[in-house]
């Protein structure tokens, strides 16, 4: 159509092409397209100029009319607010929002004043986007989908007790010696309750029989540094414990070294949310920041 409308004002292919940076046959196979599907001839062609034929003026007057709309629509953009608005729904895990997003939250509202965050936690990545959701967070193996996984950070599982309980039971030396020891963990099914170690290329799992289990690692936490027993929490969500020294690392000669990968998820990799974009550059600024590895 703007080929078309292009031939018209300038009179010709030729004059048409030079004007936007195209070949006249360029322009030329456009308009004849164009002629194809509409089942009618637009043009004339004469040896120097074109000239519209009846259904060429018909055309031409709603071709315009068209072009005015989709110029009309493109100028709204130009209405649309320079500050964020609107409210940015994000599902993640309850110990990585209370510990990674909540001590910045408050900043991040602050320099946008239109915007509004839900946050809804649980320990699975569901798949919530047809219900309006626009961020998850989650680590480890997501299920394979069309959604865009990017990669915003990893973390380590920790084996941890406060100082109080090994002061009173003892270090365990090896993963064995956990059978021995008052341990908790998850009271659902995930692989967090797997406590696995390596040691010399060799890995084993330990079968741990959890005294007490909990829905939400901040309990686990709490019950660690009231001194209850050990428990195996990731990095994220007690480095902060681990660096001031409320909790200390065990069994640290057969931690795995392979760290679990951190996933932002958001619904396709195109013309994403000034909202999404904005949260995406906060929380990764955060992170290298405010690393929680030790």
């Amino acid at each position: 159509m703007l080929a078309f409308l292009w031939a018209h004002e300038h009179q010709s292919f030729s004059a048409a092409a030079r004007a936007n940076d195209l070949s006249p046959s360029a322009i030329s196979k456009l308009v004849t397209r164009l002629e194809n599907r509409l089942c009618v001839r637009l043009f004339q062609r004469g040896t120097r100029t074109l000239t519209l034929t009846e259904e060429g003026a018909v055309y031409l007057r709603s071709a315009r009319a068209v072009m005015d709309a989709m110029a009309e629509a493109d100028s709204l953009a130009e209405a649309f607010p320079a500050t964020l608005s609107g409210t940015l729904r994000i599902h993640t895990m309850a110990t990585f929002a209370k510990h990674q997003i909540i001590p910045w939250l408050p900043g991040f509202l602050a320099d946008n004043p239109g915007l509004s965050v839900m946050i809804d936690v649980g320990a699975q990545y569901v798949d919530q986007f047809d219900q309006g959701l626009d961020i998850a967070i989650h680590s480890g193996v997501l299920p394979d989908s069309s959604r865009v996984a990017r990669r915003i950070g990893e973390t380590n599982w920790i084996t941890c007790a406060a100082p109080s309980y090994l002061q009173y039971r003892g270090y365990p030396e090896k993963p064995e010696d956990l059978l021995q020891h008052d341990c908790y963990h998850f009271a659902f099914d995930s692989p967090w309750n797997t406590w696995g170690y390596e040691y010399q290329g060799e890995t084993t799992t330990v079968p741990v029989r959890p005294r007490s289990t909990f829905t939400q690692g901040d309990l686990l936490r709490a019950i660690a540094l009231n001194g209850g027993g050990i428990v195996r929490l990731a990095d994220f969500h007690i480095g902060d414990d681990l660096k001031a020294g409320r909790l200390v690392p065990v069994l640290e000669d057969y931690r795995s070294r392979i760290a679990q990968p951190i996933y932002l998820v958001y619904p396709d990799r195109k013309n994403l949310s000034p909202r999404i974009k904005a949260f995406i550059s906060a929380i990764e600024k955060r992170i290298v920041e405010h690393p929680w590895s030790l």
